[in-house]
């Protein structure tokens, strides 16, 4: 009954083996080739890759976002939006747990920095050109790619106002699935501590010893970290992860593929500058910021980029993708989320902000590095059924530091 597949004809499962081996072999462009040409076409799939906006709808996103700015939060709840940041990522996250998102493979599509064997791979091709060197994780980049779009499916909009039905038993229900979580994730914490002993006790700090650090910024539940783990199966390969949200990291935590050998994870708002990091200046190869930027205070992204680049080793990349201006999560706040301009409250009282390349260009040179990419992924994402077309844009960035 796996998969379901012992049920179809042997036939049936023949055909499914050649158009997986067929995707095993192909390789997608890293922001799609799927191009609009005919209107009338439009519903023929679920999305479509780099559409551009005509005059009047960028006329008409503009109008919708002045007018949310005229109605704005008061001061004062603003305020408590900020002070309570962490509790509200708290309780977003003992409510979804980790069932909010999905695990992030198409970043290897759009970031190949995240797989460290792609020099191994690139050598391996050349040397055996009509060899396939594809692997399994590689297969369902290619396939999930499409799926950032589930990154925050509604939180963005007002949807999130709204009462669910039998809330007190399903809250209930929730936080006792996830105090067992807690209690397995504090007993497998314990084991891995006894077991890494005295190795994790000889290092200065965690992951001295590895060969390639990388460290993502609000990490959530775990969506890129496990990915990037399990494709990278080497175990020169250390990973750091932290998040503001206290609930979160307990998750990550209680993951069967987290490994103390391999990963550190830890509660740490990054905004906070004066707050050491477990690592020393200049040690991490990599820094991950996947829809996390957006959800700091403007007033404060500029020294929080600040402080991370001095992280960076020489020749370090900080990979990035966001929000973009006029993505359709902004264009459907309702007036009374507007706190600031393009900065705005979900109903679960989390925020977003939503950027322009400029903006990201200023920050990240600012802080010394140098720009290698600063692409605007738009996307059309379309309901078949309900015949209805979904405007997305994201900011996909690469940044590196000098080598001197």
């Amino acid at each position: 009954m796996r998969g379901g597949l012992v049920r179809l004809p042997q036939l049936v499962r023949r055909l499914v083996c050649v158009r997986c081996c067929h995707t095993r072999n192909r390789k997608r462009p890293p922001f799609g080739d799927r191009y609009l040409t005919d209107p009338s076409r439009v519903f023929e799939h679920n999305w479509w890759d780099n559409v551009e906006w005509d005059e009047a709808q960028d006329a008409l996103a503009k109008q919708k976002v002045s007018e949310n700015a005229q109605d704005p939060v008061p001061p004062d709840l603003q305020e408590a939006y900020e002070a309570k940041a962490d509790e509200f990522w708290n309780d977003f996250y003992s409510q979804h747990q980790n069932r909010f998102f999905k695990d992030r493979h198409w970043l290897f599509t759009e970031f190949p920095e995240l797989d460290v064997r792609r020099d191994e791979v690139k050598e391996k091709d050349e040397t055996n050109p009509g060899e396939a060197t594809s692997t399994s994780k590689e297969v369902k980049g290619d396939i999930d790619r499409t799926s950032v779009e589930s990154e925050q499916p509604d939180m963005s909009s007002d949807s999130m106002d709204k009462p669910s039905e039998d809330c007190g038993s399903r809250n209930e229900a929730v936080m006792a699935t996830l105090c067992e979580t807690l209690d397995q994730a504090a007993v497998r914490s314990t084991d891995q501590e006894e077991v890494c002993g005295a190795e994790c006790a000889s290092e200065d700090f965690p992951g001295q010893h590895a060969k390639t650090r990388m460290f993502e910024v609000g990490c959530g539940v775990g969506n890129t970290v496990f990915p990037i783990l399990q494709t990278n199966n080497d175990p020169r390969l250390f990973m750091y992860c932290c998040d503001f949200s206290a609930t979160a990291i307990d998750l990550v935590k209680q993951h069967p593929d987290y490994n103390l050998r391999r990963c550190h994870a830890f509660v740490h708002d990054v905004t906070d500058v004066t707050s050491p990091l477990p690592f020393p200046e200049a040690s991490l190869d990599v820094i991950i910021m996947i829809f996390v930027l957006s959800a700091i205070h403007p007033d404060k992204m500029q020294s929080t980029i600040d402080h991370l680049a001095k992280y960076l080793k020489p020749g370090g990349m900080l990979l990035f993708r966001d929000y973009g201006r006029y993505d359709m999560a902004q264009l459907r706040f309702k007036k009374g989320r507007c706190l600031s301009d393009n900065f705005y409250v979900r109903g679960d009282g989390t925020r977003v902000y939503f950027f322009t390349q400029d903006e990201l260009r200023t920050l990240f040179t600012s802080a010394g590095l140098e720009e290698q990419l600063n692409h605007v992924d738009r996307r059309l994402q379309v309901n078949r059924g309900r015949q209805v077309k979904m405007y997305r844009v994201w900011l996909l960035c690469k940044f590196r530091k000098p080598l001197q």
